[in-house]
C-alpha cells in the first residue's frame, strides 16, 4: 500500500463542516491507517451554497466582503471569491439576494430586487475581473434579473420615461429598456451561470408558478408576476432582438436567468460542470489510486446533478480504474441506484442514534474515523 494517493472531492456537509474541513477530516482518518498516504484535496460544490467557498479554497483565492442592498432594500454584507487565477471570481446571488434576508412576515417577490447581486458584480468589474462565475440558487426575488442590470447601469422606464420602482410587482409598466449609461466593462466580461434550474421564464413550469409560493407570493400575486414577467420578456425582444420568454434555466432565481442572458454576456452551465473544470479536477485525478467524496446527504436524487455524481462520473472517465468510494452524514432512499452510475461504495458516518445537533457537532471526528475504518480496508 505504499505511497498511495487519494484524492478527496467532498462536498460541504451543512450546518457542518465545509468542503475543505471534510477534506481534512477524510486525510486524518486515512493517515491514521496508512501514513505514507499522499492525500490530495480538491473541495467540491454544485454551484449552489457553498461554491465560494469550494473555489476559493481549492484555488488558493481570497475573500472579498462588500455592503451591498439587500432584496429588501436595506445593505447587508456580502462576501465573493477572487480565485487564484485572479482574473476569475465567484459570486453567489444568495450571498446578496438571498431568501435568508427575508423573515415571513416581510417576504413579498412583488418588491424584492436583485440590486445586490449586480453590485457584487460591479465590483468584480471595478477590480478588473474578466470572468465571473455567478451561482443563482436561494433566492428571495422574482424580478427577472431588472435589479442585477440597474446595478450595472441598465434603466427601466416607464411609459412617461420615470423609472420603475424595484421588483418584480412593477414590471407591468414597463415601457422602455434605456441602455445609455451601462458599465462599459460589461462587453468584455464574461459571466458563466452555475444553475441546475431549466425552468423557461414564465407559465406553469415558470419562475413565478413554481418558486414565487415559497418567496412569499399568494395565488394572486403568482399571477400578477408571471404576467409582468411575460411583459418584460415581449419588450427586452422588441428593443433588444433577444428572446428570453422559454430557454431553459430563464426562469431560475426568479428570472434572474432570463436577465443575465438579455444583460450580460452569460453562458449556463450546471454548477458541478463548472467547478470541476474550475478546480482541474480531471488533471489531478490522473495520479490517484482511490477517490474519496461524499457530502451530508445521499440518496437516489444525487444522481441530478449533485458533487458526489460528478465527482464520479469525472473518476471514471479517467478511465484508471480508481474507486469512488462516498462518505454521507445521511444515507437515503434507493441509494443502490448510484452503484450504476459510477460509485464503489457508500459508507455513512454516523455510529449511533443521537441529537442531529450533536451530529453536526462530531461531523469532523465521524468523517475522519469512517475514512480510517475504509482506508484499513484497503490497505
Amino acid at each position: 500500500m505504499m505511497g498511495k494517493v487519494f484524492l478527496l472531492a467532498p462536498d460541504s456537509f451543512k450546518e457542518s463542516m465545509t468542503a475543505k474541513e471534510v477534506c481534512e477530516a477524510m486525510e486524518l482518518g486515512i493517515k491514521r491507517a496508512i501514513p505514507d498516504a499522499k492525500c490530495i484535496h480538491v473541495p467540491m460544490a454544485d454551484g449552489g451554497e457553498g461554491t465560494v467557498q469550494s473555489l476559493v479554497d481549492a484555488t488558493g483565492g481570497t475573500f472579498i466582503d462588500k455592503e451591498v442592498t439587500g432584496p429588501l432594500g436595506t445593505p447587508v454584507k456580502a462576501t465573493y471569491g477572487i480565485l487564484g487565477d485572479g482574473k476569475t471570481a465567484v459570486i453567489e446571488m444568495a450571498a446578496a439576494s438571498g431568501i435568508q434576508y427575508v423573515t415571513k412576515e416581510t417576504k413579498n417577490p412583488l418588491v424584492t430586487t436583485t440590486y445586490g447581486t449586480g453590485e457584487l458584480m460591479k465590483d468584480c468589474m471595478e477590480k478588473g475581473i474578466s470572468n465571473i462565475i455567478l451561482g443563482i440558487g436561494g433566492s428571495a426575488t422574482n424580478d427577472g434579473g431588472t435589479g442585477m442590470a440597474r446595478a450595472l447601469g441598465y434603466q427601466f422606464l416607464d411609459k412617461n420615461g420615470a423609472e420603475l420602482q424595484l421588483g418584480g410587482g412593477f414590471l407591468g409598466e414597463l415601457a422602455t429598456i434605456d441602455t445609455t449609461n451601462v458599465l462599459p466593462q460589461l462587453k468584455d466580461v464574461h459571466i458563466l451561470v452555475a444553475s441546475d434550474v431549466t425552468n423557461p421564464l414564465c407559465g406553469e413550469h415558470g419562475a413565478s408558478l413554481v418558486f414565487g409560493p415559497q418567496k412569499g407570493a399568494t395565488p394572486e400575486m403568482v399571477n400578477i408576476l408571471d404576467d409582468n414577467l411575460r411583459h418584460y420578456a415581449e419588450i427586452v425582444k422588441v428593443q433588444l432582438n433577444i428572446d428570453i420568454l422559454d430557454v431553459p434555466g430563464a426562469g431560475a432565481a426568479g428570472g434572474l436567468g432570463a436577465g443575465l442572458l438579455a444583460f450580460t454576456n452569460a453562458t449556463m452551465k450546471k454548477g458541478i460542470e463548472i467547478v470541476i473544470e474550475h478546480t482541474n479536477l480531471i488533471e489531478k485525478l490522473q495520479h490517484a489510486d482511490y477517490c474519496f467524496t461524499g457530502e451530508g446527504g445521499i440518496d437516489f436524487q444525487t444522481k441530478f446533478g449533485k458533487t458526489p455524481y460528478g465527482v464520479a462520473k469525472a473518476t471514471k472517465s479517467v478511465n484508471n480504474g480508481i474507486k469512488v468510494i462516498a462518505l454521507a452524514g445521511y444515507i437515503g432512499k434507493d441509494v443502490e441506484v448510484l452503484y450504476e452510475e459510477g460509485f464503489d461504495a457508500i459508507f455513512g458516518i454516523v455510529p449511533g442514534a443521537a441529537e442531529l445537533e450533536i451530529l453536526l457537532k462530531q461531523g469532523k471526528e465521524n468523517v475522519a474515523r469512517t475514512a480510517e475504518s475504509i482506508a484499513r480496508l484497503l490497505k
